[in-house]
């Protein structure tokens, strides 16, 4: 159990607790990350930025 990452864990935490509601947050969370990630340095940038 040492070994586990935190993508199990966290799993695991939220089986354990019925606290299936954080998972549609966490997504929407991790998607955003990706977003500005991606379009950092790409020519679609100026459109992502006039969304928000």
């Amino acid at each position: 159990m040492a070994n586990q990452s935190i993508v199990s864990e966290f799993w695991e935490f939220m089986k354990v607790r019925k606290k299936f509601w954080l998972l549609p947050i966490i997504i929407v969370l991790l998607i955003f990350g990706a977003l500005i990630v991606f379009t950092e340095s790409s020519a679609i940038a100026p459109f992502i930025y006039t969304l928000f």
